[in-house]
């Protein structure tokens, strides 16, 4: 083989794999980005609704129809986002800000 050819091929390769590096870097960081922006903004309008002295505890569904989000999506962000607690109980499938608490006597 031609050495200009096995040039061209091998910084091809190289070229080829430093755009897919690039690619999968900017698809991870605006799915991150995308995830705290959604955090945020639940994480928000929560705090609002708790202020302003309603129930302590969202269900999924008001909380996906108040921020333009599937169901889905919410039970996602809210389990990402450490601020924001699910209800462990009878009330399943609801999110508080407020945390149980420490049940253990260490």
């Amino acid at each position: 083989m031609d050495q200009e050819l096995i040039n061209d091929i091998i910084s091809t390769s190289f070229g080829g794999a430093a755009a897919g590096l690039a690619l999968y870097g900017m698809q991870t960081l605006f799915g991150w980005i995308g995830v705290k922006r959604d955090a945020c903004r639940v994480h928000k309008w929560m705090k609002e609704e708790s202020e302003a002295g309603k129930e302590r505890y969202r269900t999924t569904r008001a909380i996906a129809s108040h921020n333009n989000l599937t169901e889905d999506r919410v039970r996602f962000v809210c389990s990402y986002d450490d601020r924001i607690h699910l209800s462990v109980g009878n009330e399943p499938d609801k999110w508080s800000l407020q945390g149980r608490g420490r049940t253990s006597g260490f």
